[in-house]
């Protein structure tokens, strides 16, 4: 494993939160489409009405965020090796800034959903690359739902790593699943030296 750039999801992954997506997802009347999708969908006056709903349930959920601990030491240890970093969500970039600075947190490379590229579309994970110089083949991901999996599968990318206590949701993707950043650390560790 030749990693030379990885790229991070925000909730949930460097930052612990508890949105609650199902009742997010019933709220807005999402069906089975992606929420922004869904929003970038609709006509107004109801597009703006759901898009000030979703964003009341994130500024919340941001507030109450907490730094995931062992992700500053993951990222120190990141930076001290000469690997690049990148952090996308389909937060907005507002949140996404207000996180970083709340904890002094950098990244090489921030793309949230304001640049039209959404997860789980692989496209903001090729813009990443692009961004970096990099192949699919020499970066990997951090996050923590299919979302992200099915981010990097698309892009290419074949090493990714999940924080999640129910490794039972991932089976058959092909991902490692960590319960701790500290698990992490040390696999990442051995790798990148």
């Amino acid at each position: 494993m030749s990693i030379k750039g990885l790229i991070f999801d925000l909730d949930g992954t460097v930052v612990e939160n508890d949105y609650d997506w199902a009742g997010i997802r019933e709220e807005l009347g999402t069906g089975a489409a992606s929420i922004l999708g869904f929003l970038d969908s609709l006509r107004e006056p109801e597009r703006s009405a759901k898009w000030a709903v979703l964003e009341r349930h994130e500024a919340r959920q941001t507030e109450a965020s907490v730094l995931r601990e062992g992700i500053a030491d993951l990222l120190g240890l990141l930076r001290s090796r000469g690997i690049a970093t990148a952090l996308v969500t389909n937060n907005s970039r507002k949140n996404a800034e207000f996180l970083l600075g709340k904890f002094g947190l950098d990244f090489d490379c921030v793309i949230t959903r304001e640049s039209g590229l959404w997860k789980p579309s692989g496209a903001p994970f090729l813009e990443v690359l692009r961004n970096f110089g990099l192949e699919p083949g020499e970066c990997g991901v951090i996050g923590d739902t299919h979302f992200d999996i099915l981010a990097a599968l698309d892009a290419g990318i074949d090493v990714i790593f999940l924080l999640s206590d129910e490794p039972e949701r991932f089976a058959g993707f092909p991902v490692e699943v960590f319960s701790s950043v500290s698990g992490l650390l040390a696999v990442l560790a051995e790798a990148t030296h």
